[in-house]
């Protein structure tokens, strides 16, 4: 695109000569990437100034730097620095024109709220699907953009990154984009420039809160989501939780409701779970749809109802939402079982906070009557505080606990585990540091129809210490455990 074109009413100081008719191949405001004939937006955040790498960004081709005014480069060092107000809001309008505001190309579907947004874009996926239509999917677990499949960088890419993204999804002629919306996303103002035809509130639950200080701020910043949504969208809200009913008067869209335990527009009756899956009638306004699902736990049944009511929301018949969601056998990392010879039942679920935790672990308690063995830690670097209500859920709920190291970043593992054992009140548990030693002595203490749940990291095949991230993937460490 032209700079001229590219500028046109975002920046109207005259440009040098030679300059106007210059195309600009890239925008970025990360300097490690290839900048060629780029325009480089220097962005200020709480750990980095983008000012300290515009020598790299014009090392790797960046023709055009942004900048906020007093705060110009030396000079020579470019051969155009354009000074703004604000360089986040410049980055954000020229970002929308120059991928040429793809969300009004595609529909954009927003899934938001502490536990359950993977699973739902996963059954989303499915149902868009079986009704043979196409769909990219952005979350935690991959970017699953057309034909590629790339890893995800966070749960909500960067605001540039989302419009890419959406802009190659429109080119492809895909119908949907199906998003997890983190609440740092919403409050840093990644999916700004991001018209969402639908959007889903799962739950809210202590999580964050090194980030957000308190469970209000938290709310908030997952309610812009709906505040956001047009006239014309359409909310999806669990109103079993008490901040999505908070919701209901938050949006003008229209609005349409699920719950197990409160009357809504979508709910769950006469549920059945046993360890290979669950069974229940799922009804609404046009009757009763029985479902037959490998999926087990209340909150999976939570995430089927939101998948089903947004399929209702979006005018799909109601038997294609049934079979979009009975054909999704799994989702990676969430309550994933692993196969074995020795009668035991071994689960990897990605379950990192109190509630998620106590989800899993009253789902496995529902469905079985035999022990259940617990492998958990605690992230390094994130709340602390939910460390010991984590142990106190383990204490409750699990018959025996191996306490162990999670992704600690930066800090001691044995420290975390030292304010995670604090909520223990009896001592069905123990410490091993190391988390494949740990996934080991889980095994050997098994036996035939017991359960063992490996919680935390699902589905991510890596560790984060403070020196080094080591490859670890729990499904292949289990299967070579096992022999």
């Amino acid at each position: 695109m032209r700079l001229k074109e590219l500028l046109n009413g975002i920046y109207d100081q005259p440009l040098p000569a030679g300059h106007e008719d210059f195309e600009v191949l890239k925008i970025s405001c990360d300097s490690r990437e290839d900048q060629q004939d780029g325009l480089f937006v220097a962005l200020s955040g709480a750990k980095f100034n983008g000012n300290d790498f515009i020598k790299d960004a014009v090392a790797k081709g960046a023709k055009v730097i942004v900048t906020k005014i007093g705060l110009s480069p030396e000079k020579g060092l470019s051969p155009f620095v354009l000074e703004v107000e604000n360089p986040k809001s410049f980055l954000h309008a020229v970002g929308i024109r120059f991928y040429g505001n793809p969300s009004r190309k595609i529909k954009a579907v927003g899934v938001t709220g502490t536990n359950g947004k993977t699973t739902i874009t996963y059954l989303i996926e499915s149902i868009i699907h079986s009704i043979g239509k196409h769909c990219g999917v952005i979350g935690t677990v991959n970017y699953r953009i057309g034909q590629e499949i790339l890893p995800s960088k966070n749960t909500t890419p960067s605001f540039l990154d989302n419009q890419r993204y959406l802009a190659q999804l429109a080119s492809l002629k895909v119908d949907y984009c199906v998003m997890e919306v983190s609440s740092h996303a919403l409050d840093q103002g990644r999916l700004e420039g991001v018209e969402f035809s639908s959007g889903i509130f799962t739950n809210l639950t202590q999580d964050h809160l090194d980030y957000h200080k308190d469970m209000e701020s938290y709310f908030q910043a997952k309610s812009l989501l709906f505040k956001s949504l047009s006239s014309d969208a359409s909310a999806v809200i669990n109103v079993d939780d008490e901040y999505g009913r908070r919701l209901l008067g938050l949006s003008k869209c229209k609005m349409i409701t699920y719950a197990i335990d409160q009357a809504a527009d979508v709910r769950a009756k006469n549920i059945v779970h046993n360890l290979s899956g669950s069974h229940f009638d799922i009804v609404f306004s046009q009757g009763v749809i029985k479902i037959q699902t490998k999926f087990i736990g209340k909150h999976n049944i939570y995430n089927i109802l939101a998948a089903f009511a947004w399929g209702l929301a979006e005018g799909i018949d109601p038997q294609m939402v049934r079979r979009g969601i009975e054909k999704l056998q799994h989702v990676p990392g969430r309550l994933e079982g692993v196969d074995n010879d020795r009668g035991i039942y071994i689960f990897i679920d990605y379950a990192h906070t109190e509630d998620g935790l106590v989800n899993v672990l009253k789902a496995l308690r529902a469905v079985s009557t035999d022990k259940i063995i617990l492998v958990f830690g605690c992230g390094g670097d994130r709340d602390r505080t939910k460390r010991p209500k984590m142990a106190q859920a383990a204490c409750q709920l699990a018959d025996y606990s191996i306490v162990t190291s999670d992704n600690p970043r930066s800090e001691p593992p044995e420290d975390i585990i030292a304010e995670i054992i604090t909520g223990f009140t009896k001592g069905n548990y123990e410490v091993c540091v190391d988390r494949c030693e740990a996934i080991g002595r889980a095994l050997k203490l098994a036996q035939k129809g017991q359960v063992v749940l490996i919680a935390g990291k699902g589905h991510e095949d890596y560790q984060i210490f403070k020196d080094r991230t080591i490859a670890f993937n729990e499904r292949d460490i289990v299967k070579k455990l096992l022999g």
